[in-house]
């Protein structure tokens, strides 16, 4: 296929030596090859950058949040089109080459969803992928968030909202639909290699997320009491019932994991609005 178009890969990083080595060498694998890797990354105590280095791609240093590595990766990039992926992931050898075609076929498409499998070791990183499983059946509109980007599409929204953590993976993809671009998907995946010590773990995780989320929610206008928020408002789960009776370990697994997520960002949601984060 005609490759006239560059692709630059973005990569924020924070201490992340053990996990790197394996997304840069899929980035290399990539049946598209018009491309450029950016690594931005949080100031690291590790190897990290010195790996990147090694691995002769582009390596800033940049804080102090995700978004904000982000943004400033796109600064630095040349490319007609923007991937941002995280260190603990692996993409499949086609997943460049699909989003730039549905890019030059469809009209007015400005950002293309890449479906994730997770991949998990232990218990609580298998009821992990077990719950993303089902997101990953046939799409879903209250998780989906796509991550490949046009250059236009991004620059019209202004990147990611600085003022949001956690939830700017789904509010970026919102904003550009909001402005009247299409948004596409593929077929290839992003394989995510989940790193959860426990559930409890997740908890603090969503805390932290959830302090800015009100930001979120108010600019796209979504409920506190939606699908988006509450777990177990999302249809997809009773639509595959047949698939939690089959797991009933996974499922249990899942039931605690998820209720436990769901207060920790509750909590970061109520403490986020009382101390206005």
């Amino acid at each position: 296929m005609n490759e006239s178009k560059l692709v630059s890969v973005i990569i924020t990083t924070k201490n992340e030596e053990a996990a790197i080595g394996r997304l840069i060498e899929s980035i290399k694998k990539q049946t598209y090859k018009n491309l450029e890797v950016i690594m931005v990354d949080n100031f690291s105590e590790d190897k990290t950058a010195e790996i990147g280095k090694k691995s002769g791609i582009k390596v800033y240093s940049f804080g102090p949040e995700r978004s904000s590595q982000r943004n400033f990766g796109a600064k630095h990039a040349t490319g007609d089109y923007l991937l941002f992926v995280d260190a603990d992931m692996e993409l499949c050898p086609a997943v460049l080459q699909e989003c730039v075609e549905v890019c030059k076929k469809g009209r007015q498409v400005g950002a293309v969803i890449i479906p994730e499998r997770s991949i998990g070791n232990t218990f609580w990183e298998k009821v992990k992928a077990f719950e993303r499983s089902f997101y990953n059946l046939e799409g879903d509109s209250f998780t989906d968030a796509a991550r490949f980007f046009t250059k236009e599409a991004f620059n019209a929204t202004g990147g990611y909202d600085e003022r949001i953590t956690g939830p700017e993976d789904w509010d970026l993809p919102e904003s550009v639909k909001n402005l009247g671009f299409k948004i596409g998907r593929i077929v290839s995946v992003i394989y995510h290699y989940e790193r959860i010590s426990s559930p409890l773990a997740l908890a603090r995780k969503k805390f932290y997320y959830a302090l800015k989320s009100h930001r979120y929610l108010n600019k796209q206008k979504i409920s506190v009491f939606s699908p988006k928020t509450i777990y177990f408002l999302r249809p997809v789960f009773y639509k595959h019932y047949d698939k939690i009776l089959s797991h009933p370990v996974l499922s249990l697994g899942m039931i605690i994991m998820l209720f436990l997520e769901l207060a920790g960002g509750g909590l970061g949601y109520i403490t986020g609005r009382i101390k206005k984060f």
